[in-house]
């Protein structure tokens, strides 16, 4: 693995026979950590909104399959 700094980005390089599932994986975690960075929101919140939105999700379904 390579790790090159240019000015305007950093490049990871890996060999070919890297698994590209676990590539997504810390892709999906820099962008997240990008994404997030100046994020004043709590965990807690976080949490609270996951709760609320899987229980909306929950109550949609119970109602389809009654």
């Amino acid at each position: 693995m390579i790790i090159e700094r240019t000015p305007n980005e950093i490049i990871f390089r890996f060999p070919k026979s890297m698994n590209l599932d676990d590539l997504q994986d810390l892709t999906d975690l820099f962008e997240y950590k990008e994404l997030t960075k100046n994020s004043k929101t709590s965990q807690r919140e976080v949490d609270d909104l996951v709760k609320t939105i899987k229980k909306g999700r929950w109550d949609k379904t119970k109602e389809q399959l009654d």
